[in-house]
């Protein structure tokens, strides 16, 4: 059935700005923004594909906001391990059911995230060097095969890291393109992106352009301090979007 994208005009618009916005703001969360507006108003063969493509498109945007170099010792194991995790969790989804795994990670976000908030003081991670670092972007790389999800892990181990903010945004951000132009590329191999797909594409990118923009300019004049602590939350908000997705159809079943 051929889905005319103009019918779904406001979300699809809506959500690139209110993602492109976020993204730029807080450097990742596009797709689980978005797809908070788009999973119900486009099919998944035009939501996943929209939100991987618009996702890369807005780290590419905001890449000026990282006021430093990645460095290339911190971002390696992220990456390497990320791009072997990709194809393994592809394979997993075969016998894991997505919408189970979706609705197990939105719930420990919320719970995880939520005691991290209202703790005094956010707990540091000094421990396991690039061994624990490749491991996390080999979790991300997995649950990005999975259910589309590679910024979760790496996001969250970083923040608890302590790395100022300015270290975390130029390392994410360079994983998170090797990942998206991973992805759209197997989109691309598999034949999901169509002349429909580039439809939507042309409609929503241009949508998105100047909200992220904004947001990597306010990203300047957030503290570390505010911006762990809008990370939290986004991680937070993001759990309840995936359970308020994902358990309506565990229900029915």
């Amino acid at each position: 059935m051929t889905v005319d994208p103009s019918l779904h005009l406001v979300p699809l618009i809506v959500g690139a700005c209110v993602a492109g916005f976020v993204q730029g703001l807080s450097g990742f969360a596009f797709s689980l923004v978005a797809l908070s507006f788009w999973a119900w108003s486009l099919p998944p063969t035009l939501a996943g594909p929209l939100a991987a493509f618009c996702s890369l498109v807005g780290q590419l945007l905001a890449l000026r906001a990282a006021r430093r170099a990645a460095p290339l010792d911190r971002l390696a194991p992220f990456v390497l391990c990320g791009l072997v995790g990709v194809p393994v969790g592809v394979w997993i989804l075969r016998y894991l059911d997505p919408v189970w795994f979706r609705a197990g990670i939105g719930a420990i976000l919320v719970i995880y995230c939520t005691v991290l908030l209202l703790a005094a003081r956010l707990p540091r991670i000094q421990h396991g060097g690039r061994t624990a670092d490749g491991i996390v972007g080999f979790v991300g790389g997995v649950m990005g095969g999975i259910g589309g999800l590679v910024g979760v892990a790496p996001t969250l181990w970083c923040t608890l890291r302590g790395w100022d903010k300015d270290t975390q945004r130029a390392v994410m951000q360079i994983f998170f393109i090797v990942m998206h132009t991973l992805t759209v590329t197997l989109y691309a191999v598999h034949g999901v992106i169509t002349v429909q797909t580039l439809h939507v594409f042309a409609i929503a990118v241009p949508s998105m352009i100047v909200p992220t923009l904004i947001g990597a300019w306010a990203y300047r004049f957030l503290s570390d301090h505010a911006f762990r602590r809008m990370v939290l939350a986004l991680l937070a908000c993001s759990g309840v979007t995936l359970l308020v997705g994902t358990v309506p159809e565990l229900l029915v079943r």
